[in-house]
């Protein structure tokens, strides 16, 4: 019987936080892909060319989620049993609602102008806002451990993160 995996954290060595040094979960990263490369499996047993798949697998995975601030944060919020975009947890301020009104806006007129400069700056923008709430979750998760508190911020992000997004989608469309 296969054993449950180790989780992201646990997997590279490193210890479960939301600061992470990102250079090492490179490194670590880098470490784990190298021991599980196909070429070093040419003479294994079928059993173990699975197990190193298997490895390599878990560990893009989770360095796709961990080197993520947005995916980082929902994930370790996974590990407490908490689904940061779950139907029944939708309550945001009401600042943050007429925030998002207000980009959604600019960016729709700057759409409708072909003001690439301008959905550029609103991308800055919630960059700047990006990295506060990531501050913010540095905090949260690591220091005060209000996982409460650090959902709200997760789901900021995550609308940001879509923002950005569908910013670059637009200017991906004007440019053609």
């Amino acid at each position: 019987m296969q054993s449950t995996p180790p989780n992201h954290f646990e997997l590279f060595s490193i210890a479960e936080q939301f600061n992470l040094d990102l250079s090492t979960l490179e490194s670590n990263y880098r470490k784990i892909q190298s021991a599980a490369h196909p070429d070093r499996f040419i003479t294994a047993t079928a059993a173990e060319r699975l197990s190193a798949m298997h490895l390599a697998t878990s560990a893009n995975e989770a360095y796709s989620v961990l080197k993520s601030p947005v995916k980082r944060a929902k994930y370790m919020l996974e590990q407490h049993g908490i689904n940061a975009i779950a139907d029944t947890n939708t309550a945001m301020p009401m600042d943050f609602l007429m925030q998002q009104m207000e980009w959604r806006e600019r960016i729709e007129d700057a759409k409708m102008a072909r003001d690439i400069p301008e959905l550029d700056n609103i991308a800055d923008e919630l960059a700047t806002e990006a990295k506060a709430l990531i501050g913010d979750l540095c905090e949260l998760f690591d220091i005060k451990q209000d996982l409460a508190a650090a959902t709200e911020i997760t789901r900021k992000l995550i609308f940001i993160d879509k923002v950005c997004a569908d910013i670059d989608q637009v200017i991906e469309q004007l440019d053609h």
